[in-house]
């Protein structure tokens, strides 16, 4: 699942795919310039997510 979502990715431009090519397989992956626009809505995304937990931990469902 998460290799099929780091393809979309990287074909949508957002994200580069480095294969060193080497054994074991060694891949890195960082943001194209048009990723790096997508930083400036990660603080608010983590303010979200902490709200969200605790809006899980308040219902009983917190999250393991």
């Amino acid at each position: 699942m998460l290799i099929q979502q780091l393809r979309d990715l990287e074909k949508d431009g957002i994200v580069y795919r480095h294969d060193y090519g080497e054994m074991p397989p060694h891949v890195e992956y960082s943001f194209t310039a048009h990723g790096e626009t997508l930083k400036p809505i990660f603080p608010v995304l983590c303010s979200w997510g902490r709200l969200h937990l605790k809006h899980l931990e308040e219902r009983g469902r917190a999250i393991e």
